[in-house]
């Protein structure tokens, strides 16, 4: 692990109610017990069975205190140890709901927003729910297993094993031999733990769809159960859920409409969502008695030919050019998890000051509530699916930085893809990343694959993730590797100039990773390692480069057919100083004038 390297959240830091908001802006109900704070933990030897398994003995003593949602690996959890892939990380807590929390009849649910990699839940020693997969939520129904007098002490412990990057699961850039681009294994819970109370009738999930031709919200309404009789299907017993649109106290329309039907809500004169103008709408559903506050934008997103007919990505049906950086979401001090809500929005919003225009979230999925905040300030979102599978080969995933070098993905284990049962892993775990994300209104483009790293069948996913979501572009495989598919071609160029290659296909154009030059600023490093692709010993000629690599090679490739940026990178990150930030956030590297005329520039094309 790095140096311990504090931000100037690590000292505000409630240690008995961190991160307290709520964690679903989209889906909220008032019903709602924040389970952040100190718990026990223990580390111990597996039970039984190959590494990763699940179902070891409840140690008789525990450790010590971590702070959750912070992984045991991070500073603020309080205890700054390596999980290793023979080990299971063990919590432990009381759980007492308040009096009257839970309505009549109702459920209650416990969710995880993250916990790294797989993990068994256990009330009062029975086992209520498993999940594996380390980026993605879940819930476990405990209604019975909390039964009982009101107000009684429940025992609920979690039990986490985590082979990270020796198996085929998702991991992202953790790596247990860190260094270079390749970060901090993590482990266990890293996102808020919450209880909420439902009705046994209500509302599981919401589907927005804008319809911008059509001058409407479309919106389906999930039950999370169906009253007896009902059979799940559209009748005369069907539940009709009442959805209420209001552009702030007015209401724009109402509509009533049985549960898992598209109900199309008009939406007269839209007020259009842009990142310049971040308009949302308020969006409330009734279904029982139950009630659910979400929001929608009105935006569309697309690829298109602009009047000269060159490719471009489009934004409400016009050329919109995406200013970006890319954005690993790490910190000095939580690692993967922020340290609070007001650290989260300020990458967000310094990089929107910067001007610009979008974020790609790199090979991670952030609690809901980083999204909301790209939502409500204007910025654009590419969210990368998380890498997983076997090994990766230097010559497939670190050659292509120097050479013209493009293979087939369908040879699968030259990729680190032999393992058939990781590939449908994958394939599981995108489809619910979809799912998870897809009411986000600033979500541009997916990002199936990256460099290669666990890549397989690439244009078939990429056709795949066309098919759940047809209202978004792909970049089927940013970086190398390409395999005509997709709505973008995707160039990733480091340690050679950039220039506009043969227009061969209909996709735009885009520059998905450059860039990423490193200047170390002592006293806000974590380590004595630098890794950059290429160096400057001061600001100014950090500055200089910054500039010229603008001015002279991307800014002329604009009216050349380039689409899109993405600048290397927001901030620091353990080795890494190629940052415009420093990985604490408290320098910026460079003078906030010239970046935002380089983006004005950008943007003008």
């Amino acid at each position: 692990m790095s140096a311990t390297l504090p931000t100037r959240w690590t000292a505000t830091l409630d240690r008995d109610a961190p991160l307290p908001e709520y964690p679903r802006p989209q889906l909220a109900r008032d019903s709602y017990l924040n389970l952040n704070g100190v718990w026990e933990y223990a580390v111990t030897a597996q039970g039984p069975g190959p590494a990763g398994s699940l179902g070891g003995t409840v140690p008789d003593e525990f450790d010590g205190e971590i702070v959750v949602p912070f992984s045991p690996e991070s500073p603020l959890s309080g205890v700054g140890r390596q999980l290793q892939p023979d080990e299971a990380l063990w919590y432990r807590r009381d759980l007492s709901l308040p009096d009257g929390f839970v309505p009549d009849d109702g459920r209650v649910l416990l969710h995880f927003g993250a916990v790294d990699q797989s993990c068994r839940v256990l009330v009062d020693g029975v086992e209520v729910g498993r999940h594996t997969g380390g980026y993605l939520p879940f819930a476990c129904d405990v209604t019975d297993a909390l039964a009982g007098a009101p107000g009684a002490a429940h025992e609920l412990l979690v039990e986490v094993t985590d082979v990270s990057d020796t198996s085929f699961h998702a991991r992202g850039k953790q790596n247990l031999a860190r260094g270079g681009i390749w970060y901090t294994a993590q482990s266990g819970i890293w996102q808020t733990v919450w209880v909420e109370a439902v009705p046994a009738l209500h509302v599981a999930r919401l589907t927005l769809v804008p319809d911008l031709p059509g001058g409407r919200l479309d919106v389906t309404v999930h039950a999370g159960e169906t009253p007896a009789g009902a059979g799940g299907g559209v009748g005369q017993d069907t539940p009709v859920a009442r959805i209420q649109v209001h552009d702030g106290a007015t209401l724009v329309a109402q509509v009533d409409a049985p549960v898992g039907v598209v109900a199309r809500v008009p939406v007269p004169d839209p007020h259009l969502w842009t990142p310049a103008d971040p308009h949302l709408y308020d969006v409330t559903v009734t279904l029982g008695d139950d009630e659910v506050r979400s929001y929608a934008g009105l935006r569309s997103f697309g690829v298109g030919p602009d009047a000269q007919g060159v490719p471009r990505l489009l934004l409400n049906g016009e050329p919109y050019f995406h200013a970006g950086v890319l954005d690993q979401g790490y910190w000095s001090d939580g690692l993967l998890t922020a340290p609070s809500d007001e650290a989260m929005v300020h990458d967000i919003a310094t990089m929107k000051d910067l001007g610009f225009t979008m974020l790609r979230k790199h090979i991670k999925i952030e609690p809901l509530r980083w999204y909301h905040h790209c939502d409500r300030l204007g910025m654009l979102v590419w969210q990368d699916m998380v890498n997983g599978g076997g090994p990766y080969r230097p010559a497939v995933v670190k050659a292509p930085v120097l050479l013209p070098l493009r293979l087939s993905d369908r040879f699968h284990a030259l990729f680190g893809r032999g393992d058939a049962e990781g590939r449908e892993e994958f394939l599981r775990e995108v489809d619910a990343t979809v799912e998870h994300l897809r009411d986000v209104v600033s979500l541009a483009v997916w990002v199936p694959f990256n460099e290669a790293w666990g890549q397989f069948d690439a244009a078939k996913v990429a056709a795949r993730v066309k098919a759940l979501d047809p209202t978004r572009s792909v970049d089927h495989a940013s970086g190398w590797h390409d395999q005509g598919a997709g709505n973008l071609r995707s160039l990733h160029v480091y340690l050679k100039p950039f220039r506009v290659p043969p227009r061969r296909d209909r996709r735009a154009l885009v520059l998905s990773e450059y860039g990423g030059y490193s200047l170390r600023v002592e006293g806000h490093v974590a380590g004595e390692k630098d890794f950059g692709y290429a160096t400057y010993a001061d600001a100014g000629a950090l500055g200089a480069a910054f500039e010229a690599l603008h001015r002279e090679q991307v800014v002329p490739a604009i009216a050349r057919g380039l689409a899109a940026t993405v600048y290397t990178q927001v901030s620091d990150v353990e080795d890494e100083t190629n940052g415009l930030l420093t990985y604490d956030r408290e320098v910026a590297k460079l003078p906030a004038d010239l970046v935002r005329a380089v983006n004005v520039e950008l943007r003008l094309g």
